[in-house]
């Protein structure tokens, strides 16, 4: 069963015709996984777009994408997703920047990048030159930092609640019941192998004494054996006077029923 993914055409030639076509705007070209990123001199990426969008037939402009790196100078990569209907292909375009040098608008190339762009600022705080409505669009009104930006704390610095005294909605410095960012991976089944406090007043646990073996219990198998020895067995032996006497084999005491001449 194939992917539910449309299919994208693999133009053969398709990374060094778009090489010769951005010159000297063009930085690198990274070819991975079937797609191709160029990554192109930010101050000609206007031109480049036009080139790509006018003589490459990128005609749509999908999405625009922002990346964090802190440790490198520029740290903001933002990348533009192209699409070539009349092609069927795809390409990426990646510009960097960092927190003071802003990018340049293509939102007169492209109007719906004026929603990806105000998404960019507000996720990670990248400028675009040119852009005339660039607010934050996710985040609320007076939220302050970037919240994909590696350095953001995943908590925020603020939280909001409905308050019934106010009937509206406030907004509060963050309160942590506990410090979660610590964690110690242990099994809450196994337990703690550090000591908590108040452990040290424990007494330590008593191993059980060991119990002694149960003796081997006196059995007997015939009828005179009392188990005791002698002289218990003789006198187990011996016929108490008051015991009754065992009826004659002869009559017929003690069996069946009775008979009518007993009754009489």
């Amino acid at each position: 069963m194939g992917h539910s993914a449309p299919k994208i055409a693999t133009i053969d030639g398709i990374a060094e015709e778009i090489a010769a076509l951005l010159g000297a705007m063009l930085i690198d070209t990274v070819d991975h996984a079937d797609e191709l990123t160029f990554i192109v001199v930010r101050d000609d990426l206007v031109n480049a777009m036009v080139a790509l969008r006018d003589m490459a037939h990128y005609q749509q402009l999908m999405e625009i994408a922002g990346v964090d790196y802190p440790d490198r100078p520029e740290r903001f990569e933002v990348a533009y997703h192209l699409l070539s209907v009349t092609r069927n292909h795809r390409i990426r375009v990646k510009v960097s920047t960092d927190e003071d040098t802003p990018v340049p608008t293509v939102t007169h190339l492209w109007p719906v990048a004026g929603w990806l762009e105000r998404e960019v600022f507000d996720m990670y705080g990248v400028v675009f030159d040119g852009n005339t409505d660039l607010r934050r669009i996710l985040t609320d009104y007076g939220f302050k930092g970037h919240p994909q930006r590696k350095d953001f704390p995943l908590t925020g610095y603020v939280e909001l609640r409905y308050s019934e005294e106010d009937k509206r909605v406030v907004y509060e410095p963050v309160k942590l019941a506990q410090d979660f960012r610590s964690f110690d991976f242990m099994s809450p089944w196994e337990g703690a192998q550090y000591v908590l406090p108040g452990d040290e007043k424990a007494a330590a646990p008593v191993a059980p004494a060991a119990t002694a073996a149960a003796p081997t219990p006196k059995v007997t198998e015939k009828k005179g054996e009392s188990g005791a020895g002698e002289p218990t067995d003789s006198k187990a032996k011996e016929k108490s006077a008051d015991a009754p006497a065992k009826p004659a084999a002869a009559t017929d005491e003690g069996k069946g029923a009775a008979k009518p001449e007993d009754k009489a």
